[in-house]
């Protein structure tokens, strides 16, 4: 099986999907090495989707057991989707070195093409809808794959979009439903700053702000689950 991203090719291996309920721990190759994946099957035998996540900086400890990253494929598992995490380049078994955004974006873009050949489409042929989501850095990360992998739904928390963490040029707005989840006392992405980035979309992402929750929602993951799972809901109503 092959994949491919706007520059390289891979040769995948045929792992099989996890059973219903269970997990995978999977190195795959990416262009700058071998990417350490989790992939999870919901417990239903045909799932409503697929969904990748992104972690925050690696610079700052961030890898795919981050809490919010695994709060985030916890409620993609729930609502029926398969949820894949990996490690950014450069963290834990995933080779290779952190690229500022753009290597990242790259390697995201592998994994959902990758995820897509191996997940059966629905009933109907069509393919099942892809959910893109992140925490802080793999906010943005995720948003700017947005564009090429055309997810059916967005969900970022803490985003960067502005002051220090700005890596590129603001990435363009997902061509889905958007959901942004941002505590006010935000003191690592300010929350302002991402208000005011969002607000210049057209139209503007769907933002849930949480008071007292800080960046990395410490006792305060309830309010995530909440927000995205009422989300998915709304916008993908279960079969």
């Amino acid at each position: 099986m092959t994949t491919r991203t706007s520059a390289t090719t891979f040769a995948f291996p045929s792992a099989d999907l996890p059973a219903p309920g269970a997990s995978l721990d999977l190195l795959l190759p990416g262009a700058a090495g071998k990417l350490e994946v989790i992939l999870a099957a919901p417990r239903e035998t045909a799932a409503r989707g697929i969904a990748v996540i992104c972690h925050p900086h690696p610079l700052y400890g961030g890898a795919m057991s981050n809490k919010v990253t695994y709060t985030l494929a916890s409620i993609a598992l729930n609502a029926g989707f398969y949820a894949l995490r990996f490690n950014f380049r450069g963290v834990g078994r995933s080779e290779g070195a952190h690229d500022e955004g753009r290597g990242e974006i790259e390697d995201t873009l592998l994994l959902v093409d990758w995820l897509r050949q191996r997940v059966p489409a629905a009933g109907s042929g069509e393919p099942l809808p892809l959910l893109l989501a992140g925490f802080s850095f793999g906010g943005y990360v995720s948003v700017a794959a947005a564009a090429t992998a055309r997810p059916s739904l967005q969900i970022s928390v803490a985003p960067p979009f502005g002051g220090r963490f700005v890596y590129q040029a603001r990435p363009a707005r997902p061509p889905c439903p958007w959901l942004v989840i941002h505590s006010r006392d935000d003191d690592t992405v300010a929350y302002d700053e991402t208000a005011a980035a969002l607000a210049a979309y057209e139209p503007p992402a769907e933002l849930f702000t949480v008071d007292g929750a800080g960046h990395f929602f410490n006792g305060r993951l309830n309010d995530i689950r909440e927000a995205a799972g009422d989300f998915i809901q709304r916008h993908l109503p279960a079969p």
